[in-house]
């Protein structure tokens, strides 16, 4: 199991390389006071905007938000989290009209995933306007967004070159099937690919890098051709399992020997591992990631200061843990609300 995980802008955290934290922000705060989260005084009414649920992740990331929802009842909390998405993941118009609605319903916080870095600015720009805190969640970078919880996403990439070029013993060709790239979290695992494979396995070469802007059909067809075109092809890097998940429908059709790897870490992708297809897959716990995200958004409420930059945990995940519990690879600890 690989697992890596750092939060650079909080003084407490340091590199923790394959040493899992325990989650969530209580763990950090040690004598700055997070221990718990803040009870808030009133009803909470909380917007959270996801990219499109035709994709299992952002289904994922939705259940991790009503799981925040009902530990907050629990906590006897009267909170409510409506969780919404585009149509599609190229929808972003569509997402903006989103946001800008609920903003108009006066909801207290606002938890967003935006489609590109910039679709969603100016909701952002409306909230902040209006005081209400806007949270930046996993994907999509909103430079003026004060907070951002995710995923270091050059590490998802990091972690796929370093595994891949161990199982490749250092040599071969590779190919980098890349998502939509006006979204950051493509670019950034593309170059955390890249980079890792050219600092550490120069005798793998990346002979093919091209956009199939998350679509698992386009994936598969750009698979086979470079099946077809690169007879010495050893592995495949995807940005994500849908795209991951049609690169493997191409090598099985093919025959070929070819290693597959993805990034999120969706049902699919598991089971296809276990049946030996898939590689491997970066899971970055969107259902542990959503509550984490929750958490800052009321800490932001409650008024404590946090770094604006949180790294929530990721890991590789192949065939040797495939079957270990997600909260057992994190350590995941739910952070108990004051009284």
């Amino acid at each position: 199991m690989q697992f890596r995980q750092s939060v650079t802008d909080f003084p407490l955290m340091v590199e923790l390389g394959n040493k899992a934290p325990s989650w969530g922000l209580s763990r950090w705060g040690g004598n700055k006071g997070l221990r718990f989260v803040p009870r808030p005084t009133g009803p909470v009414n909380i917007g959270a905007v996801a990219k499109s649920f035709t994709n299992e992740y952002w289904r994922t990331l939705r259940s991790g938000y009503e799981e925040a929802e009902r530990q907050m009842r629990l906590a006897g909390i009267n909170a409510t989290v409506d969780v919404q998405s585009a149509m599609t993941e190229a929808d972003e118009q569509g997402q903006l009209a989103i946001v800008r609605s609920m903003i108009t319903r006066n909801y207290c916080m606002l938890l967003l995933s935006p489609i590109s870095d910039g679709n969603l600015v100016p909701g952002v720009e409306e909230a902040l306007r209006r005081n209400i805190p806007a949270v930046n969640v996993n994907d999509g970078l909103i430079a003026i967004a004060p907070n951002f919880v995710g995923p270091k996403a050059d590490q998802n990439g990091e972690l796929a070159a370093e595994w891949m070029g161990r199982q490749m013993g250092g040599s071969g060709e590779v190919a980098i099937i890349i998502g939509m790239p006006r979204a950051f979290a493509a670019r950034q695992r593309t170059l955390g690919f890249r980079t890792w494979m050219t600092d550490h396995f120069p005798g793998i070469r990346i002979v093919a890098e091209q956009n199939a802007d998350w679509d698992r059909n386009a994936a598969r067809e750009l698979a086979a051709t470079w099946i077809r075109n690169f007879p010495n092809l050893r592995g495949i890097f995807a940005n994500n399992d849908t795209m991951a998940l049609g690169a493997v429908e191409a090598v099985l059709e093919s025959g070929r020997d070819i290693l597959v790897v993805g990034v999120d870490g969706i049902g699919e992708a598991y089971e296809s591992i276990r049946r030996g297809e898939l590689s491997a897959t970066i899971d970055s716990f969107p259902f542990f990631k959503a509550q984490i995200a929750l958490e800052v958004g009321l800490r932001v409420m409650g008024g404590q200061e946090l770094p604006r930059v949180i790294w929530t945990p990721q890991a590789l995940i192949d065939s040797t843990n495939v079957n270990v519990p997600a909260a057992e690879i994190i350590n995941w600890t739910p952070t108990p609300v004051a009284r």
